[in-house]
């Protein structure tokens, strides 16, 4: 059984404009002959359709949405399957909800992580293949699409609730994918708790993840016999100003399942000078590929490195506490020029109420009910 995974995709701006003159080729064209080689296909489609009239929620970040060419495309390319955990699927409210999900099977494409409520979210999509059924879990880390019993949106990573949908899918399946959506955008290495998290899954009987969002590739491991991809990086993401960077580079995976599990990598170059999937000789990520694959199996480089990102952070971080929010202020905070305006008794207060996990449930209530 062969299965391909693809990471994230937005069609916007020049991909937006051929998929409106019905020019898939162009962009997709060179994508075929892998969905063709697949029994399964799947992508993470990272936005909402919506008509062009819906209003954005209130959120944090820029709220993403594409018309239904860009469902059609998927179609037209060979996808199978869409993943709707994400950071963006309920961008555009309950109404981008419906009309991706009324898309989706409009085009007969499975959806998976995604729904009009968490049940329907959360549910394990199982897709019998050569006498053989595959189950794919699909979850993404918390921001503002997150369904709940009464709102859709998408499935939430919670190691807890994917333990249990592991256990049932062991049950019905004969393999047991799980593909998350979450780390730390344009940084090319997993955290030790996503390390942690997903040798976790591995451990109670998934076999194989694969994980996107960080609209960059990371490196992978095989961990108990079983492939963990930390990052795929943007598949069809056009973007304002981003070319020739980690932005545009990303790799597919090709997942071989049998007695044992192995991959492949499919290398391309994505929506750079042209608005178009362009792919790469096979290989010609290996070098940086061979360096961050050293450092995941280390755990004190991974430690290492992962914190010295966090503190290049510290200065923006730092104006998450801050009462004013200008242009201005911001500025002369950056420059050092104005002082901070958060006493030491405050950041103490912060971090109680961040990493007390009951603190933190109390908090996030109170903070939620500005989101409605």
């Amino acid at each position: 059984m062969k299965v391909l995974v693809a990471g994230d995709y937005c069609p916007q701006y020049r991909v937006a404009e051929l998929f409106d003159k019905g020019a898939y080729n162009a962009v997709l064209g060179d994508i075929k002959q892998y969905t063709k080689q697949a029994d399964y296909s799947i992508v993470n489609f990272e936005c909402p359709v919506t008509n062009g009239r819906e209003t954005p929620i209130l959120k944090n970040g820029p709220s993403l949405c594409c018309s239904r060419k860009g469902v059609e495309a998927i179609k037209w390319s060979g996808f199978d399957c869409v993943t709707l955990a994400n950071n963006h699927f309920y961008d555009y409210g309950e109404t981008g909800v419906k009309q991706t999900v009324s898309a989706c099977n409009d085009e007969g494409i499975d959806i998976v992580g995604g729904g009009n409520n968490i049940e329907r979210a959360a549910a394990v999509l199982y897709k019998s293949i050569g006498g053989k059924t595959l189950a794919v879990i699909n979850c993404c880390e918390h921001e503002f699409s997150i369904a709940t019993e009464t709102s859709g949106g998408s499935n939430p990573l919670n190691p807890i609730q994917q333990y249990y949908a592991i256990q049932e899918a062991k049950k019905n399946a004969t393999y047991v994918l799980i593909i998350a959506h979450g780390g730390h955008e344009l940084f090319q290495l997993p955290s030790p708790r996503m390390q942690e998290t997903y040798r976790f899954f591995i451990d109670a009987g998934a076999d194989a993840i694969v994980n996107h969002h960080q609209h960059c590739y990371s490196g992978y491991e095989v961990y108990q016999g079983k492939p963990i991809i930390y990052g795929l990086g943007n598949f069809c993401f056009d973007e304002k100003g981003s070319t020739g960077s980690i932005w545009n580079e990303g790799y597919m995976i090709m997942l071989s399942f049998d007695d044992s599990i192995s991959f492949k990598i499919i290398p391309y170059n994505q929506c750079d000078k042209e608005p178009k999937v362009v792919l790469l000789p096979e290989g010609s990520f290996d070098v940086k590929l061979n360096e961050l694959n050293a450092i995941i199996h280390n755990k004190e480089q991974l430690v290492e490195h992962v914190n010295k990102y966090y503190d290049s952070c510290n200065k923006q971080n730092s104006y998450i506490f801050e009462p004013l929010m200008n242009r201005v202020y911001t500025s002369l905070r950056y420059r050092n020029i104005m002082p901070s305006l958060v006493s030491d008794k405050r950041k103490i207060l912060a971090f109680d109420f961040i990493s007390c996990e009951s603190h933190r449930d109390r908090i996030i209530r109170f903070l939620s009910n500005y989101n409605k």
